[in-house]
């Protein structure tokens, strides 16, 4: 019988070994920064090329290597860090399975050059696809620089399911505010193409965070610090105004170690549940140092996840920490009320001269009279979800529907400053109308963009919006789908934009957090101009509609009724909630 297992040959063994730690250019970036970090490099200089498809440059100040040592950190499980196998519980630097290296030259054609601080020469190694092809000494600075070339050429498959250039950039952007969070004592720089994505010196780590998410960010943080027998927890956690719908400034790191711990993010978020509105997040940089003997950091391929050995003690330490921070924060902000400086409260006067409100002559452009003086159609739903149409007569009353109406022909009510309700053929029907107004402005300002048919207003002063370095990437290509839009925007360089007009419906008090969510969600779900249109119309949507708790007039709530059945979705607000639901007639019979 013939033998079926063999031994891989080391080029096929190498690369299946690089699968498992470089999976796209930003695994590439993470490596090389740290093995550059372990170095004591002071100034590390990151540089970019289609978005490491085509390059990946890092170069650094640190301790460099021997022309021995730069050969032998390129063999498999060569390693400066461990020595004995107890190492491996102790450990204090980034990289150690010494795979890095090796695994990047298996699927890539990789230059090195090094010199220690006292050599006169240094080292030039070129290796591809594993193999060296030169090593020879060179005039180079101290430090070391890794150039990495054509990413996965030697594995066209692979190489393929790469993601976009814009996609991969933002992992490698992630990759890097991670590192770089750890160590604001090092400067980093980060250049993609030639443009220069991050430039950050020297400082202190809140001034890091600012520089990298913007300076806004600065006055938002709260500054924690435990010290325990079991772990010491430092860092920042935001204000409660911080909060956001979508954030991606949360960051756990132990040790050092950038980590996900669904576990820990619990115990932070819980301290804000009554604090902040239900589905917004807010910011945290969170650093916990831990004895390395009681935590596991290899038990996932790309070390972000790690294992503690007291967790539950660790849960309890970290929500009491924030818990504390954001009570003592909350007792600041208290407003003081001392003897010498009472407020001013006027007395009670039982019969005040009240003048009534009169109706916003907004809501009549918003809300447009029915073109039909006599009958409108309702779309209404039978038992079995078909749909039928029945005649009724609006009236011109417009008493709030908060009151009752012994009109025996009004169609609507509202209920709470929420719901809009109206009888259909099978029972009653209960709009909400927060998403139904969402659903109808985000239609509208589709079809008006369509038809290149948005009126636009100037603002009277130019608004600016700052954005982050890594958004900065997106918003070139995003301007001119913009302007078509009803949007000039301007980049003014550093991170800042300024905002001249704006669609004529939008409030300008609110224009910077729009401008800042259309960006970020751009970013998410893509450049293409129709999803750009999208993502806009949907951001003017949320920015436009009615709030929860809008009291409208009778004709007011017809309008939104109408217009909503003139939708192509009735069901479903554009991110899929729904936006009504029918009350059976038989649900209501059978309680009587």
């Amino acid at each position: 019988m013939n033998d079926i297992i063999q031994l891989l040959p080391d080029s096929v063994a190498n690369q299946i070994a690089a699968g498992e730690v470089i999976q796209r250019p930003s695994s590439v970036v993470k490596e090389l920064m740290e093995n550059a970090i372990d170095a004591k490099a002071t100034n590390i200089l990151v540089n970019i090329t289609d978005a490491g498809k085509t390059a990946i440059l890092v170069s650094d100040n640190g301790t460099g290597m021997s022309d021995t040592d730069a050969r032998l950190a390129f063999e498999r499980h060569a390693t400066s860090k461990i020595k004995k196998a107890d190492d491996l519980f102790t450990l204090q630097t980034m990289g150690f399975r010494g795979e890095a290296l090796p695994s990047i030259a298996a699927v890539a054609q990789v230059e090195v050059k090094t010199r220690q601080k006292d050599s006169e020469t240094g080292t030039q190694l070129i290796i591809h696809a594993s193999k060296v092809i030169k090593q020879q000494p060179i005039a180079c600075t101290q430090g070391c620089s890794v150039n990495v070339q054509n990413l996965f050429y030697n594995l066209p498959a692979r190489r393929k399911f790469l993601k976009s250039d814009h996609t991969e950039l933002n992992h490698i952007i992630q990759i890097f505010q991670r590192i770089v969070l750890v160590y604001p004592d090092i400067s980093f720089q980060l250049t993609h193409n030639n443009i220069q994505l991050f430039q950050l010196p020297k400082t202190t780590l809140q001034e890091r965070i600012a520089d990298i998410f913007g300076k806004k960010i600065r006055q938002q943080l709260l500054p924690i610090n435990t010290q325990t027998s079991i772990c010491n927890i430092t860092g920042y956690v935001g204000k409660p105004e911080s909060a956001r719908k979508k954030t991606e400034q949360q960051f756990f790191f132990t040790n050092g170690r950038y980590m996900r711990h669904p576990y820990f993010h619990k115990a932070v978020t819980s301290v804000y549940e009554r604090l902040i509105p239900q589905g917004h997040q807010i910011p945290y940089y969170i650093y916990i140092d831990i004895d390395p003997a009681n935590i596991d950091v290899n038990i996932h391929p790309t070390k972000t996840e790690i294992k503690f050995e007291d967790e539950q003690a660790i849960w309890q330490i970290l929500a009491s920490t924030v818990r504390n921070t954001i009570g003592r924060y909350d007792t600041e902000t208290q407003i003081d009320f001392d003897t010498e400086g009472k407020p001013d409260i006027p007395l009670y006067n039982p019969t005040p001269n009240i003048q009534h409100p009169t109706p916003n002559p907004q809501w009549q452009q918003l809300y447009p009279k029915p073109i039909r003086q006599h009958t409108e159609t309702r779309i209404d739903f039978d038992t079995e979800g078909n749909t039928d149409t029945t005649q009724y007569h609006p009236t011109p009353s417009s008493q709030p529907l908060t009151q009752h109406s012994s009109s025996n022909t009004q169609t609507t009510l509202q209920y709470k400053g929420r719901f809009i309700i109206t009888p259909v053929k099978s029972g009653l029907m209960l709009i909400d109308q927060h998403r139904a107004h969402q659903r109808i402005r985000y239609e509208e300002y589709l079809d008006n963009a369509q038809k290149a048919n948005i009126p636009t207003q100037q603002l009277l002063f130019p608004q600016q919006v700052e954005i982050t370095p890594a958004q900065m990437t997106t918003i070139e290509e995003l301007l001119p789908t913009l302007s078509s839009l009803g949007f000039e925007v301007r980049n003014l360089g550093g991170h800042t934009l300024a905002v001249y007009s704006i669609p004529a419906d939008i409030p300008q008090h609110n224009i910077a957090t729009l401008i800042s969510d259309i960006i970020e969600n751009i970013g998410q779900n893509g450049r293409d101009n129709d999803t750009i249109r999208h993502n806009v119309a949907w951001q003017v949507a949320k920015q436009t509609a009615l709030t929860i708790g809008e009291v409208l007039t009778h004709n007011e709530m017809e309008s939104i009724v109408n217009r909503l059945f003139r939708c192509t979705d009735v069901h479903h607000t554009p991110d899929g909630k729904p936006i009504l639901h029918i009350i059976q007639q038989e649900d209501f019979e059978k309680n009587f």
